[in-house]
């Protein structure tokens, strides 16, 4: 079971960043909102697994990992819930619709950047504690470990408004390009994450 369950959540990753990557090429907005409600679920699953075996010289570092994990969830849950019910559904007042709605920028936009840099600490805290035993152990260690600079961009640029115009539509493509290399960046981490938890067995 401890190597079933980060197994399982190593996928509900990788197809999670597919599905992501496919609603942005097909702009399906509905479709990308409900895909960034499972790979949390999927992330959390997998550090999990990594703080059950790192050895105890690495606990510490595993464990802010998974912390900073939970912390992720949370903020991506009550964004992307939000889109596909409030924001979705209900007539809202046009200051409403500029606090909640995504696409315009708003604070639920910057919820959502705050969320993406606190999964970036929790992938460096996590590949801290990877014990690698092998090349590709490595690349996964070191693809988590490097995905932690992401922090400074999504926790400082908010602050000087420099996603605002991507959000509005200004920077559009830009926008989801840059997304689409997030993802590609990404994949190989869910991949490698199923490949170690295989191998674990």
């Amino acid at each position: 079971m401890n190597n079933l369950l980060p197994k399982i959540g190593s996928a509900i990753v990788t197809a999670s960043v597919f599905l992501f990557a496919l609603c942005l090429i097909v702009d399906y907005t509905f479709g990308s909102y409900l895909v960034c409600m499972f790979l949390p679920i999927g992330y959390i699953m997998m550090a999990a697994g990594f703080q059950n075996e790192c050895i105890d010289e690495r606990r510490v570092s595993a464990n802010i990992g998974l912390i900073f994990s939970a912390i992720y969830a949370v903020l991506v849950f009550l964004v992307y819930f939000a889109q596909t019910t409030s924001v979705r559904q209900e007539e809202l007042t046009e200051q409403a619709v500029r606090l909640l709605d995504y696409k315009r920028g708003g604070l639920f936009f910057n919820y959502d950047l705050l969320g993406y840099g606190m999964m970036a600490l929790s992938t460096f805290f996590v590949g801290l504690s990877v014990k690698s035993d092998n090349t590709a152990d490595k690349w996964l260690k070191y693809l988590l470990m490097i995905h932690g600079i992401f922090v400074i961009g999504c926790f400082i640029m908010p602050m000087t408004g420099a996603f605002s115009s991507m959000a509005n539509g200004e920077n559009g493509k830009a926008g989801m390009i840059a997304l689409l290399i997030w993802c590609a960046y990404f994949l190989p981490i869910g991949v490698l994450g199923y490949r170690h938890f295989t191998n674990k067995r």
